[in-house]
């Protein structure tokens, strides 16, 4: 009996261990990247971007965001969008990508839709509520 209350106790996996912990995001982040800086819709918004940083602060807020053993330490998504005229399609553009970049690492539907579900909620910190494409 006691064993079982052993298993009781045991905490639900997180997604971040369910796809593989930190290689596995550095390595969907990184190809989540190559797919936006192609996107000529997405692609202005790096200009002058330091894209190793860029990638170390995202592998950082997702592995936090999806259970990971570290917190968070950038600045709010609101502070960093801000101003960038990014509307709710360019949004949904990034999102589109994030999930093909899940997928292609393997990443269960199920899981992707999890955290694409998990991510909807920052639209209001990062988008404008202007839905007209960026020129």
């Amino acid at each position: 009996m006691r064993l079982l209350a052993r298993f009781r106790k045991l905490e639900p996996v997180s997604i971040y261990h369910k796809i593989g912990g930190h290689e596995a995001i550095e390595a969907v982040v990184e190809d989540f990247y190559v797919r936006v800086l192609a996107d000529d819709q997405l692609a202005s918004f790096f200009t002058g971007t330091n894209m190793s940083r860029l990638k170390g602060k995202q592998v950082e807020f997702f592995a936090a965001a999806l259970g990971g053993p570290e917190p968070y330490m950038g600045a709010p998504m609101k502070q960093v969008h801000q101003g960038r005229g990014i509307t709710m399609h360019h949004f949904s553009l990034v999102a589109g990508h994030l999930g093909n970049a899940l997928t292609a690492a393997g990443v269960p539907s199920q899981t992707v839709t999890e955290i694409l579900m998990g991510i909807a909620p920052l639209a209001a910190d990062i988008a404008s509520g202007d839905t007209a494409a960026k020129v």
